[in-house]
């Protein structure tokens, strides 16, 4: 105990370091993917079919396989094959293409769940507005972007709580997150070697995080209830 007392402020500022890079792919992920998922959901809803069609394969390959192997592929794949190594080296090249990756696998969900809010606004609101004689884009903006944000903030809340744990992927590209940063504790990191306890706190990090987003997401559901 008197061993992990000391070692306490090492575990700490390092577990720290791990969760701000945890925050920046997460943040990245969410400021990337929201607005990529709704122009993916519009090519999947567009009446052009090849673009339909060319939209729904990608979106099915991304949500068929794991985002662990587009991980892998995206940062190997430029270096390897094409022997042009575009992400460059060091933390910096690693933490851009996990957020590539990131960005595209959960725009490609998102695409989903936006396209299912979309089509689930009654036809005939569309048919009212346009007797009205508002444009398609006022009636999307002023009447079916509003009531789609309610029904989607479930199911948005569910994958932005995932992706907070799904951030700890990254690794696999030896990007130096959270938990790379508590298990470096057991193969020897700064004079500590063997100590499991630091992977516990890596635990109550995610927890509170996840916790607090919990809370947050809850009290926008609660706000949008002007439609029920």
């Amino acid at each position: 105990m008197e061993l992990m007392l000391e070692q306490m402020p090492i575990v700490i500022r390092s577990l720290n370091v791990g969760f701000l890079q945890t925050l920046k792919l997460f943040a990245v992920t969410l400021l990337g993917a929201v607005p990529l998922g709704l122009v993916i959901a519009f090519g999947s809803m567009s009446r052009f079919r090849p673009l339909s069609y060319v939209t729904k394969v990608i979106v099915w390959i991304i949500r068929g396989t794991p985002l662990m192997i587009q991980l892998l592929i995206i940062y190997y794949f430029p270096g390897l094959v094409l022997k042009n190594p575009i992400w460059g080296g060091g933390e910096t090249g690693r933490f851009l293409a996990a957020s590539v990756s990131f960005i595209f696998n959960y725009a490609c969900y998102f695409s989903e769940i936006y396209r299912g809010g979309i089509q689930s606004v009654p036809v005939g609101q569309e048919e009212a507005g346009l007797v009205l004689g508002m444009t398609r884009s006022q009636i999307f903006f002023r009447v079916t972007l509003l009531q789609m944000i309610k029904r989607i903030v479930p199911p948005m809340s569910n994958e932005i709580i995932t992706l907070v744990k799904d951030t700890s992927l990254a690794r696999i590209i030896a990007l130096q997150e959270i938990i790379w940063a508590g298990q470096a504790f057991m193969k020897g990191s700064q004079g500590i070697s063997g100590a499991i306890w630091p992977l516990f706190f890596t635990a109550v990090y995610y927890l509170i995080f996840s916790g607090l987003l919990t809370v947050l997401l809850g009290r926008l559901e609660r706000k949008l209830d002007y439609f029920r």
